[in-house]
């Protein structure tokens, strides 16, 4: 079998050219994903960057940790605790204690001042450790050192808190650790710093939630373990409720931001994955669609090989020869391509910002096992893909090898309208069921992204049945022949239609749902906002308490401040549950929102009580619900209030005696009646270190933004769609002119010009790529109405919103594609045979 499918390959080369190019890229990106998930798998650790000089850090608890049956769960707090003053004075007691402070910098009137500078006290800078490279130390209030080489000694700045003047600069003098990947010589490189004198700094961010001791780590443990003990005795914490001693390679906790390598691969991991699952669908869906189109045309060969006397049996067995030997040869292509291929992809997300300095794809450390992965998979989807047709072409007749005819018998066989049946009623089964037990699971990306491929793969095997209703009447004698022709060769027109269907479904049902949640969520806003303007800040992540005192006392407004925050919740005794939340007087809230209600009233809100949303294990107004503050307080609230769950952009909400430590970052201001909206408005922006927008703004400004990691996603998969479509509309067209010369021939005696034959064969592909089309905004409309149906569930406001610019250019994409290789394949068939 093997030999005859090797004979047949040689012979019928460009027949499986499509499914050779289709399995090589599928294998060379599966390559690349598995390469790129080894390479997170041996993601270094980062190394202490700001106290990589510092003997020991004491840091004020950040993790939540509860205790349940089934073991300790534990959550990272909103607010790091400050480290209490009783364990600040014992620590004194050892040595030196240096108090460390961060806070958010925005200068002005420096273009070339970084847009994440960040200010800490002087004294902590020998810590990194830093040298002056220029200047003097900072002294007075109004003078700083910067690092890095955007300021010199003399540079003017102006910040929300007054202008300043650069006295020094600073740059780091330690290595860099072995492993992390960064030049030598430059630092660590992880912040643009802004070092204040101590004094101004403990003004600017009063709270401390670290600090340095130098001192031997072990008296400062036995120090801080004496102190809570004392503690315990006055009813207060044990020492993990306290504080954290961090030590060696332990330090880089205190750094800001110490998970952010492991969040980024995280989001990469996602990204390669979905992409790999694409393509391993698309691969499958391309080589199905060519074998079956293959073996279609194939009927008088296996007719001829029945005659002779070949077994169904063996028919199917050299249809899987061939499947065989054409995924061996690509797989081993592809994994050649992926090994070349990887390194560019590392350095692509590496300056695009989506992973870290020292990430790398491929080499040595990723192993063999992506190879394998990929490779075997490859060849799994080359069999699955040629399954279907190989059983298709045992079922040949012998008196097949004596039919002669350019018209398709039998749109679908048995088997393709039952597999197609079978998978739409599934698809809307899971659809409704979904719907019906939990609606929010449809906003969820994995589910929008892996839902549609259902519906896809049963709507393009049912494509058949579509073409004759689908397919556009045009007028003149070529739109009579093309429509007759696309009709005449249904599972031509399939074939051809069939990716355009996928390139066209993915793009409306990806990007679609994204623009129509992100259309609810501005609706929630628009209907939420009662404030005539929302004031935020300037500079940093809150408002400073003069800026707050300045908003509350212009004339005719009504000031509602609030605070981010988060709670926790233990659901059913086991999961702990984090839920973002705003702390805000309820009074002033209800004047200036208009909160989605179920149940209760938001007037009832006070500090013994919280308003939660229907998404909450408990969520009927009086239960009392046990939950834990921002900063890690246990309390028990009584239920005041439900709110909808909405796009799941409705928080709880509790009083600012409940807000955990958690400063104030929005102010809505509500114009009173007979006051000027214009005059308050101005008088607003009056105040220092504020962001002033109008209800206008602010509704337009909470339209969400697609990152850029989701954004290269949602690129990478449309991407691989269309190259994928390109491939298997070229190979089918390209088979389909190889057999219809006769036709073309017969048409030529008949006196169509060349041209004529060439508009026919373009319009015939576009008459594919229409049906292809109106299928895939079909599978569009019906992917965006389930996620509508899901957001009025919710409570949301229920929106379509189609990305037309998008399938504009993707349908007119697939259409260049057609017609361009319909031309091409035509035209040699066009030449007069030598003589």
């Amino acid at each position: 079998m093997l030999s005859v499918a090797w004979h047949t390959l040689r012979a019928r080369w460009a027949a499986f050219a499509g499914s050779f190019a289709a399995l090589a890229l599928g294998v060379a990106l599966l390559t690349v994903m598995g390469q790129a998930l080894a390479a997170s798998l041996d993601a270094p650790v980062r190394a202490p960057e700001r106290f990589a000089a510092a003997p020991v850090v004491v840091r004020g608890q950040d993790t939540l940790r509860v205790a349940t049956s089934t073991g300790e769960r534990t959550k990272e707090l909103a607010r790091p605790r400050p480290v209490p003053a009783g364990t600040v004075a014992a620590l004194r007691a050892l040595g030196p204690v240096t108090e460390d402070r961060s806070f958010p910098v925005r200068a002005y009137g420096a273009p070339a001042a970084p847009d994440d500078l960040v200010g800490h006290p002087w004294s902590t800078a020998r810590f990194a450790p830093y040298r002056l490279t220029a200047g003097r130390a900072p002294a007075a209030a109004d003078e700083v050192v910067t690092s890095g080489d955007w300021a010199t000694v003399g540079t003017r700045l102006h910040t929300a808190d007054g202008p300043l003047r650069v006295v020094g600069t600073v740059a780091t003098v330690s290595e860099p650790e072995p492993g992390t990947g960064l030049a030598p010589g430059t630092g660590p490189g992880f912040e643009h710093a802004v070092f204040y004198p101590d004094a101004q700094a403990a003004r600017l961010a009063p709270e401390s939630t670290q600090l340095v001791v130098e001192a031997d780590a072990a008296a400062v443990r036995a120090a801080v373990k004496d102190k809570d003990q004392d503690g315990d005795q006055d009813g207060g914490h044990d020492e993990d409720e306290d504080v954290r001693i961090l030590t060696g390679d332990a330090r880089r906790l205190a750094d800001a931001d110490p998970g952010r390598d492991a969040e980024a691969l995280t989001a990469l991991n996602a990204l390669f994955g979905t992409a790999g699952g694409v393509t391993a669908f698309v691969s499958v869906f391309v080589v199905a669609s060519t074998f079956a189109f293959a073996v279609d045309r194939r009927r008088r060969e296996f007719g001829l090989l029945r005659t002779a006397g070949a077994t169904p049996g063996q028919i199917r067995r050299t249809v899987l020869a061939e499947a065989l030997l054409i995924g061996t040869l690509a797989s081993a292509t592809g994994c050649v391509l992926g090994t070349y291929g990887a390194p560019h992809l590392g350095e692509l997300v590496v300056d695009g910002g989506l992973a870290p300095k020292w990430y790398a794809i491929g080499g040595p450390s990723a192993g063999v096992w992506p190879y394998h992965l990929a490779f075997w998979t490859g060849l799994l989807v080359a069999l699955c893909g040629a399954l279907a047709a190989s059983w298709r072409a045992g079922r040949t007749a012998p008196a097949q090898a004596l039919r002669e005819a350019s018209v398709d018998g039998r749109a679908l066989t048995l088997g393709r309208r039952a597999c197609g049946t079978a998978l739409l009623l599934t698809a809307g089964a899971l659809l409704a069921y979904t719907l019906a037990t939990d609606p929010g699971e449809l906003l969820h990306r994995k589910s929008y992204i892996s839902r549609p491929l259902l519906l896809i793969t049963a709507v393009a095997l049912l494509s058949p049945l579509t073409v004759r209703p689908l397919a556009p009447r045009l007028p003149g004698a070529v739109g009579l022949l093309a429509r007759a022709g696309a009709v005449a060769g249904v599972r031509r027109t399939a074939a051809v239609a069939a990716p355009v269907l996928v390139t066209v479904a993915l793009a409306g049902s990806l990007l679609g749902a994204t623009a129509t949640i992100g259309a609810a969520r501005a609706a929630e806003v628009r209907q939420q906002t009662v404030a005539d303007f929302v004031v935020t800040p300037r500079d940093g992540t809150t408002l400073r308490a003069e800026a707050l005192e300045k908003l509350r006392q212009v004339p005719g407004t009504v000031v509602s401040a609030s605070s981010a925050t988060t709670v926790f919740t233990l659901e059913d005794g086991v999961a702990l549950v984090k839920s973002e939340a705003r702390a805000a007087d309820p009074a002033l809230l209800a004047t200036t929102v208009r909160l989605p209600l179920t149940a209760g009233r938001l007037t009832d809100l006070d500090d013994g009580s919280i308003v939660v949303t229907e998404e909450w294990a408990r969520h009927r107004v009086g239960q009392q619900v046990r939950v834990w503050l921002g900063d890690g307080t246990p309390r028990t609230l009584r239920i005041a209030a439900v709110l909808s769950i909405g796009t799941g952009d409705n928080g709880a909400y509790v009083t600012p005696a409940n807000a955990g430590g958690g400063g104030v970052d929005r102010v809505d201001v509500r114009v009173r009646a007979g006051a000027d909206p214009t005059t308050v408005g101005a008088r607003l922006r009056t105040v220092d270190g504020v962001r002033v927008t109008s209800r206008t703004q602010w509704v337009r400004a909470a339209l969400p933004q697609t990152n850029r990691t989701t954004r290269l996603g949602m690129l990478l998969v449309l991407g691989i769609a269309l190259l994928y479509t390109g491939i298997s509309v070229a190979n089918t067209l390209a088979m389909a002119a190889a057999e219809r010369r006769a036709d073309l021939t017969a048409l030529r005696r008949a006196g169509a010009t060349s041209g004529q034959i060439l508009r026919l064969a373009a319009t015939e592909a576009l008459i594919a790529v229409t049906v292809g089309t109106l299928l895939g905004l079909l599978v569009t409309a019906v992917n965006l109405t389930g996620l509508s149906a899901a957001l009025h569930l919710l409570s949301a406001p229920p929106t379509i919103a189609l990305p037309w610019q998008a399938l504009t250019w993707t349908t007119a994409a697939c259409a260049l594609l057609a017609t361009t290789t319909a031309v091409t394949s035509t035209t040699p068939a066009l030449r007069p045979p030598r003589s």
